[in-house]
């Protein structure tokens, strides 16, 4: 089976071998201190070794909830915020039907919630699911997160008053802290299913725990190929040279071409189901590299769609940008362009070809034009839409955005500024001691 690939093709006119030449010693060096566990943030390395170390009695408990869940509900409302649901959002977009809650044969429905605070959003999503057979899976480590707890308030109440309390027990799953917490404590005193977050392993980086791995499993996506596309990638990113391990090479490359100046990262995804990969791509590496005023700002795009909005800013606007791409190489579907009698908009050029190569040539053209407009470009190719695959790309930016991090000369496993916008938000609206 193919791997996933990083290509570089298109950086060379902008990172020499001489560049890369002066990180190869930092880089090593970094790999023996993770190895070691003797970098900053050492104490939240779980996730070095997670793939390849996950216990099968939990990965079987996680099956057989899956399967009861299943049999049971209609829809699971997953709730958290950040990591607690970015990575099972990213893998569910990725891996399910792109209209997976329309399809009638796609049980259960999965919403998420927790993850704003707009009561019209809680509000519709309660009148939606109202009738139907629903389980929940809240998500916390803390159990005090504001936005997961509030929204989590409410829906505990309406699944009681649908339920019954009783009823309503057996309904709700936790993901939460071992030992403490205002949620282990709810889950404990409630008798509610529930899951452990480990303690060394951060938020971000949590999507191959049961953070990740339960909602997963209740969408019906296989977890166990999933984790082995992990592990597989944790043997291959071992190596500690970056000209022969792609996520140190992708970290090289990120870390020399901030030091000229390229202060932004563009993940310019071109198929629709990798939104949201993105969007887990942006917390994992705003969030690990975001610290004394040091950071690569992240950012996404959807193409071609974006092309036609953000193109031409890209194309020739500030030279501040690089661009990576994330494509896939065969799609699941065939759809050729039919013949239009009179050729009326002028694609007759196009009849007979399918429409997964008018998008690959629309990404290499972009590419090349990106290129030759001044911004420097990389491309990781994913061979198909299967959950092997996205465990090799989950572990691959975990272990780049280590790296990444370490090369910067900041704690990538923390994330002290969270907490600043809670301070605040908690003093307006009265919060005792706030």
């Amino acid at each position: 089976m193919k791997d996933i690939q990083l290509h570089t093709t298109h950086i060379k006119r902008f990172v020499k071998a001489a560049d890369l030449k002066t990180v190869m010693a930092p880089a090593r060096m970094i790999h023996r201190v993770i190895e070691r566990r003797e970098c900053p943030g050492s104490d939240f390395l779980g996730w070095l070794h997670l793939p390849s170390s996950l216990p099968e009695a939990l990965i079987k408990d996680i099956e057989r909830t899956a399967t009861q869940v299943r049999q049971d509900a209609d829809c699971v409302l997953v709730l958290g915020i950040g990591g607690s649901y970015l990575g099972s959002r990213a893998a569910i977009e990725f891996l399910k039907p792109a209209f997976a809650n329309e399809c009638k044969d796609e049980f259960p429905k999965i919403y998420f919630a927790g993850h704003n605070l707009s009561a019209d959003y809680v509000a519709e999503l309660l009148a939606l699911i109202k009738g139907r057979r629903v389980a929940v899976n809240v998500i916390s480590k803390s159990g005090t997160t504001t936005e997961t707890a509030v929204v989590f308030r409410i829906i505990k109440q309406w699944m009681e008053k649908a339920y019954g309390r009783e009823k309503a027990r057996e309904r709700i799953i936790c993901t939460t802290d071992a030992h403490q917490g205002a949620l282990r404590r709810l889950a404990d005193e409630e008798g509610y299913k529930s899951f452990v977050i480990p303690d060394d392993v951060g938020g971000r980086f949590s999507v191959l725990t049961p953070v990740g791995l339960v909602p997963i499993a209740l969408a019906g996506i296989d977890i166990r190929q999933l984790v082995k596309g992990a592990a597989d990638f944790e043997k291959k990113c071992s190596e500690p040279d970056p000209r022969r391990n792609m996520a140190y090479r992708y970290a090289a490359v990120r870390h020399i071409l901030g030091a000229k100046g390229k202060d932004i990262e563009i993940m310019s995804t071109m198929h629709p189901s990798l939104r949201y990969l993105s969007e887990w791509w942006k917390q994992l590496f705003g969030e690990s590299e975001g610290k004394k005023h040091k950071g690569i700002f992240p950012a996404a795009c959807d193409f071609t769609t974006d092309l036609h909005s953000l193109g031409q800013l890209i194309q020739d606007g500030k030279r501040n940008i690089f661009e990576t791409f994330l494509v896939v190489e065969k799609e699941r579907a065939r759809m050729t362009v039919p013949r239009l009698t009179g050729n009326r908009d002028g694609l007759d050029f196009l009849i007979g070809k399918d429409l997964s190569f008018i998008n690959r040539m629309a990404y290499e053209g972009t590419a090349s034009a990106h290129h030759d407009g001044g911004v420097p470009t990389m491309t990781i190719s994913i061979p198909e839409r299967t959950a092997y695959h996205l465990g090799q790309l989950f572990y691959f930016f975990e272990k780049a955005v280590a790296m990444s991090g370490l090369l910067l000369g900041v704690n990538p496993f923390n994330q002290p500024g969270v907490e600043a916008y809670k301070k605040k938000m908690f003093k307006l609206l009265g919060k005792p001691g706030a």
